[in-house]
């Protein structure tokens, strides 16, 4: 595989490691990896919506036991300092859904430095989704 693409539309803390965890482990083989966030999760490219990362609430009661399994693997524990991890790992981009933006009010000005911009949908499915070998949504 030489490229992968995802797209995530769940914010939950727990719900976004998954994700992350497949990009982490494309980039370090070198495998170029596309992401784009999409309803909820847009938000997670901004420095708020980052730090306010919550668990989903299905699992909200296992939060601690979650983080201590996060912290014993030696994964960062915050959501933005694993997005630097995955960035730093290879080559990953980073794209917040232009309609979701819009829907939760999310500006360009407001993105997180790792973060590539702000994209069309279906630029992200032309350019990247369908030259990908493979797709995963989350």
């Amino acid at each position: 595989m030489k490229r992968l693409s995802i797209v995530i539309r769940n914010d939950g803390y727990d719900q976004l490691y998954t994700p992350l965890t497949f990009a982490y482990t494309a980039a370090k083989k070198g495998i170029e990896v596309d992401i784009l966030f999409v309803l909820w999760a847009v938000r997670v490219l901004t420095k708020q919506g980052a730090k306010t990362v919550k668990m989903d609430p299905q699992h909200a009661s296992q939060e601690e036991w979650f983080k201590q399994q996060v912290r014993r693997d030696g994964d960062p524990l915050s959501i933005h300092d694993f997005i630097m991890v995955v960035k730093q790992a290879g080559p990953v981009n980073f794209y917040g859904c232009r309609l979701a933006a819009a829907t939760f009010g999310v500006e360009a000005s407001q993105l997180i430095p790792e973060a590539n911009g702000i994209a069309d949908p279906l630029w992200f499915l032309e350019e990247k989704a369908i030259k990908a070998d493979h797709c995963q949504y989350f």
